[in-house]
């Protein structure tokens, strides 16, 4: 299967991976701005947005070098949020040669999970178990985006987990995602920022700063104003972070 995906522009690509409260749609502020220099492709991963869940066995970092060979595309670079984060950190560790920027924002990666994310966790778990689907949704509207995110952003969030919520429960259990391959940071050859949130979860902040000590090279930038889609909360300086970041390792 080749993941649901659109692009635009011309130039050096960039491939846009959502988080898992999202799909590609969240990245609707940064698509035509980056286009302007850039071939521009966004995705969705299986179970979110256009992608459907098969019973095929999968996992999303092999899906997504199976659609940049698809599309002729090395190297590239990769903006990955949160879960797309991690998915981003396992291509660029498993095909170095591939992927030549990466920029994380609030990178999800294997950690311990902190107290907070654990309550977030046993919150969500209860709500679906009880068949509370508008519950959940609001409870990731409400946990997923800081103070700065307007009606507007709130919405696409709403609309975003919800159908999420539908595709992966409607797909029942014979569902058999693997876990793709292992992260060695060390082994990331690309130019690489990560980006925090000052108001996100601690546990979002802890991974940040342990992949920049890991990550040969990367930069680490914490926004004090940002939950943990700060490229929906104030956009137009999230597009400014990522395309001045693009410029500084032009290919």
């Amino acid at each position: 299967m080749i993941l649901s995906h659109d692009s635009t522009g011309s130039g050096p690509a960039v491939l846009l991976l959502h988080a898992g409260v999202a799909d590609s749609r969240m990245w609707d502020p940064q698509r035509a701005p980056i286009a302007r220099h850039h071939r521009v492709i966004r995705c969705d991963l299986r179970g979110y947005g256009d992608t459907p869940l098969t019973n095929a066995r999968y996992d999303n970092a092999s899906d997504v070098k199976a659609l940049l060979s698809s599309l002729g595309e090395r190297p590239v670079a990769i903006v990955g949020a949160s879960a797309g984060g991690h998915v981003a950190l396992q291509v660029a560790s498993e095909w170095p040669d591939l992927v030549s920027h990466l920029v994380l924002l609030n990178s999800a990666f294997a950690l311990p999970a902190t107290r907070s994310l654990q309550r977030f966790a046993r919150r969500e778990d209860a709500l679906i178990e009880a068949g509370d689907i508008d519950g959940a949704t609001e409870l990731n509207v409400a946990t997923w985006l800081g103070p700065d995110a307007d009606d507007e952003a709130r919405a696409l969030v709403r609309t975003m987990q919800r159908h999420a919520f539908q595709v992966q429960l409607g797909a029942g259990e014979d569902i058999h995602q693997e876990a793709g391959p292992d992260i060695d940071l060390e082994a990331i050859s690309a130019h690489t920022l990560i980006v925090s949130g000052g108001q996100d979860l601690d546990h979002f902040r802890a991974v940040a700063n342990h992949l920049a000590g890991r990550i040969p090279g990367a930069k680490h930038t914490q926004l004090g104003w940002a939950g943990h889609l700060p490229n929906l909360e104030r956009p137009d300086e999230v597009t400014a972070l990522i395309t001045d970041f693009l410029d500084e390792f032009p290919r």
